[in-house]
């Protein structure tokens, strides 16, 4: 492997694309601490310092990259772009026109690449407006104690504005920068960001731990810490690599005057289709009632304002020591959430892929299925059960904050549950995913130039 990345280095092309993609990633860490115009830095970084368990901010943290910590202009990283692709991908069996855009190639790509770009504004603009509400909810003194200007009434519109402008337009200048790294560099651009901003925050986690008060509590996290991250990563390898192969036959076929005799060849069907997708999708939805709930909290003490504030505190309150009741109940419904995500987003995929119409038209077939509607149900069968080893593995990943919290109090060690918040699962899935498709793609262009990659 070493050698294989010194024989890259060596050619002019590829130096190229590795320090190309470099040096957008450093230009995106230094946007990255550019604040926000008008926020209080110095109350939001003494908020953050405190609350290093708080998920609603390593959520949003996670996707942007790691600028939430900063409250920068990156606030938002990439997340309106995914969210935007997320809707197209899952609009398009519906709708004809972008079913048909879909079946003309790269010329209809490009076009659904323009409508994501289009809704992607939008869609930045009403998420900077509710992230913004949302961290004002696990704020004490709410939004206005860091943003003290934020609102749409009176004289804070202009200085609203200029927020949701500015957060909007580190969002596209993101997803430029992912643009550029995905033509001129390796790997995919966004993924990269994604995954420079985990990486960044892996060394302020690790010393975190270190700071431990208890050293016997200390010893305890950093051995969790170890064993957990490599089991997380072999299983994720294995789980996300993992894949059921269905034989294919191909019958004679004549073109022109040539006969191609009939050939044996898989369709491979992955264990984890969806990725990360479900956990996004699931953690979106589990953010939002907190937030439609804060519209509902007035201070009066009746009815509906208390139990407004019990919803829109309820993701904050996931201390089983001392807001027991909210625990179990907020990571069994995560858990659930994850699991059905998984088993939808996954038959949305396999339905857009058609892979029985496109056997048919090859002349391929399952030996033993009829074409048609019966290969159809056969595959929708294979991934069904195929996908429940993935949907389970997801859950789990999901979860395994609140179930090492759990273990630290039924073993009395404080802070061991900061073993699995150094990266977390889900941040794991995509580290290891990155690092996979970006040395497969290393590796594609070194064997382009007649050199051994190094992924055997």
């Amino acid at each position: 492997m070493i050698n294989s990345i010194r024989t890259a280095f060596a050619l002019p092309d590829l130096r190229r694309r590795i320090l190309f993609t470099i040096g957008m990633l450093v230009i995106y860490r230094l946007v990255a601490n550019i604040p926000v115009p008008g926020v209080n830095l110095q109350a939001w970084l003494a908020f953050t310092s405190q609350q290093s368990n708080n998920q609603v901010i390593d959520f949003l943290d996670l996707l942007s990259g790691g600028a939430v910590r900063n409250f920068s202009v990156m606030a938002m990283g990439v997340y309106p772009y995914i969210t935007a692709s997320i809707i197209i991908q899952l609009l398009t069996p519906i709708v004809p026109q972008l079913k048909e855009l879909q079946s003309e190639g790269e010329s209809g790509q490009n076009k659904i690449n323009k409508l994501t770009y289009y809704i992607t504004i939008p869609l930045a603009i009403l998420q900077g407006v509710g992230q913004i509400r949302l961290v004002g909810l696990s704020l004490q003194g709410g939004i206005e104690s860091i943003m003290p200007n934020f609102g749409f009434a009176g004289g804070n519109l202009l200085p609203t504005i200029t927020t949701l402008l500015a957060m909007t337009g580190g969002t596209m200048f993101a997803i430029w920068i992912g643009e550029l790294i995905t033509d001129e560099g390796i790997g995919q651009g966004v993924s990269l960001i994604i995954f420079g901003g985990i990486i960044s925050g892996i060394f302020p986690n690790v010393a975190r731990i270190f700071a431990l008060d208890d050293q016997t509590a200390r010893i305890f996290t950093i051995a969790a810490f170890l064993l957990i991250t490599i089991l997380s990563v072999v299983v994720i390898v294995v789980i996300q690599e993992g894949q059921r192969r269905i034989p294919v036959q191909y019958g004679r076929r004549v073109r022109g005057r040539k006969v191609y005799q009939g050939q044996s060849s898989h369709v491979p069907l992955k264990v984890n289709t969806a990725g990360m997708i479900p956990i996004i999708f699931a953690q979106s939805i589990m953010t939002f009632p907190p937030l439609i709930a804060n519209f509902f909290v007035t201070g009066s003490g009746g009815f509906i304002d208390r139990f407004a504030f019990q919803i829109s505190t309820f993701s904050s309150q996931l201390d089983l020591r001392s807001a027991p009741w909210p625990f179990g109940l907020y990571w069994s419904f995560y858990f659930i959430m994850v699991a059905a995500f998984t088993f939808f987003y996954t038959d949305v995929m396999i339905q857009q892929q058609n892979l029985p119409q496109t056997l048919q038209r090859q002349g391929g077939f399952i030996p033993g299925i009829r074409p048609g509607k019966r290969t159809a149900d056969y595959i929708t069968a294979v991934v069904r059960r195929i996908t429940f080893a993935g949907a389970v593995f997801l859950g789990i990943i999901a979860v395994m904050p609140g179930i090492m919290q759990a273990f630290g109090v039924l073993l009395r060690i404080d802070g061991i549950e900061q073993s699995v918040l150094v990266v977390s699962g889900s941040g794991l899935i995509i580290v290891v995913g990155v690092v996979i498709d970006t040395m497969r793609q290393l590796e594609s262009q070194l064997l382009m130039r007649h050199y051994e990659g190094f992924i055997k």
